[in-house]
């Protein structure tokens, strides 16, 4: 392996996970680079747009069946079925030229699944069933305690959630993006219900949003994760397949500044890749997002206990790619789905969660588009890797066989470790050798200096050979003054 000699590290601009309509919130690939508010926007422009062309095109249809059925009046009979079958080809293919409905244009994963295909997929098993059965009913006791603070606006809340419920029962056939947009609708009109109509305070608004999404989210979990209608778990496997083929990047390619020889680096390290395998296991997406937080934030103290100095923006993405690459997280792209579709969006404009987020999406999208040149590699060497041909863990092992046993294997690593150690620690006495006497010759230099100064410009003391004289002396007026008062004494 050949790395250049000048190295670049990835870098990503702070205003590339901004929104890019510059309303200043984080974006997300999931929402063509806008805001989940922008984005709200932008799909209901262009739903409203795609709802006017599909209008002019049913009008305009209907004007020219009405005008090909009046002329066939008059015509004769085989000239009438002629024309009545041109325009018949004609209808169908204005129909077929026809543009799909908006939501298929921001979510292309989205498609049909046979209904046969569906009920053929696997049930989940009873144990699991009754965990999540418990686990509802523990949120649902929670959240009756949590909304008893509110009163009168808890009441309410709790009954528009159960509305929202059986409403999303009822549209379980819908496409996934469909339910996404009414979850976020519910969410947008309960916060603002409760910060509008009860005066609730923004703190307390965030925070009943936070437990009304794992009241709701509990409950939708399973059906609304990775749905069959979808492709995510495509996605998944892709991703999947594609980590596992780049098992050989090395910390050094991707330029990442943490030392794993340092113990507490190495138990931080763990950690993180802990944490991001572990957001698997969470369903409420508060929940996931948490898990995604706890392993960046591992990620910001390896990197500062590695270079003795806070960690920058630079050095965090590099190392999150390479705990990414790491852990492997089982159905990354679904959690980040699940995130994104249902997730209360104020967490994800705003704050750590949301900086944290758009950091791992850009992470994913990176791997995905992962070449020699972003590793500072050859194509040629990239290619080699990828296909297994070499590897770059391999070059220093080449020398054992392979069944050779592990033990050997670290003593002499072991071995090689003690000797780079001998000789950092011969050096390090040599210079402290040299340091002394450096020390030695520089006091030298200097008293002999100072010798050489005090024989060329002698110090002469000259006596005083006046005798001390009376401090007034010299006042020529002496005589002039009166003589001193004398005490006296009086008889009383």
């Amino acid at each position: 392996m050949s790395l250049k000699s000048e190295r670049r590290a990835i870098h990503v601009d702070q205003s590339e996970l901004l929104c890019k309509k510059g309303c200043g919130y984080y974006g997300n690939p999931a929402w063509q680079g806008f805001c989940s508010k922008c984005w709200r926007e932008e799909y209901q422009k262009a739903r409203q747009k795609q709802i006017q062309e599909d209008w002019e095109l049913a009008e305009r249809l209907q004007r020219e069946e009405e005008e090909a059925y009046a002329s066939s009046q008059g015509a004769q009979g085989g000239q009438t079925s002629l024309g009545f079958t041109k325009f018949e080809e004609k209808k169908s293919n204005e129909k077929a030229r026809k543009v799909t409905t908006v939501k298929k244009f921001f979510s292309a994963s989205s498609k049909s699944v046979p209904k046969k295909d569906m009920k053929e997929a696997k049930a989940p098993s009873p144990s699991l069933t009754r965990q999540y059965s418990i686990e509802t009913d523990r949120v649902s006791k929670d959240f009756i305690e949590f909304l008893k603070t509110y009163h009168k606006a808890g009441h309410d809340v709790y009954k528009q959630c159960k509305v929202f419920l059986e409403a999303v029962h009822h549209k379980k056939e819908s496409n996934i993006d469909e339910l996404s947009e009414f979850t976020q609708d519910f969410y947008q009109n309960t916060a603002d219900k409760l910060q509008m109509y009860w005066k609730v305070p923004p703190n307390k608004v965030e925070e009943a949003m936070d437990q009304i999404e794992k009241f709701i989210m509990t409950r939708l979990y399973k059906h609304v994760f990775c749905p069959e209608t979808t492709d995510d778990e495509k996605k998944d496997l892709t991703v999947q397949k594609r980590i596992r083929a780049l098992h050989w990047v090395t910390p050094q390619m991707l330029c990442v500044p943490v030392n794993e020889d340092i113990p507490e680096v190495s138990d931080m390290v763990v950690k993180a890749i802990t944490d991001i395998i572990e957001m698997d296991s969470k369903r409420i997406p508060r929940d996931k997002l948490a898990c995604i937080t706890g392993c960046s934030k591992q990620i910001f103290n390896a990197i500062r206990i590695t270079k003795n100095e806070p960690a920058s923006a630079d050095d965090f993405l590099p190392t999150l790619i390479y705990i990414v690459l790491k852990a492997n997280p089982p159905r990354l792209q679904s959690n980040i789905q699940y995130i994104t579709r249902f997730c209360n969006p104020s967490r994800l404009m705003t704050g750590e969660d949301g900086y944290y987020f758009t950091n791992l999406c850009c992470a994913i999208a990176f791997i995905e588009k992962l070449d020699g040149q972003s590793l500072n590699l050859s194509e040629e060497e990239f290619n080699r890797y990828m296909s297994g041909q070499a590897s770059p863990k391999k070059q220093d092992s080449d020398i054992w066989d392979a069944d050779t046993c592990p033990g050997v294997k670290q003593m002499h690593r072991n071995l090689d470790l003690l000797s780079q150690l001998s000789e950092r620690q011969e050096r390090i006495v040599t210079e402290a050798k040299k340091l002394e006497k450096d020390l030695i010759d520089w006091t030298e230099d200097v008293t002999r200096e100072v010798q050489d100064i005090v024989e060329k410009y002698p110090l002469h003391i000259k006596a005083n050979s006046q005798a001390l004289a009376s401090i007034d002396s010299e006042n020529v007026e002496d005589d002039r003054l009166p003589p001193p008062l004398q005490p006296q004494v009086y008889a009383g």
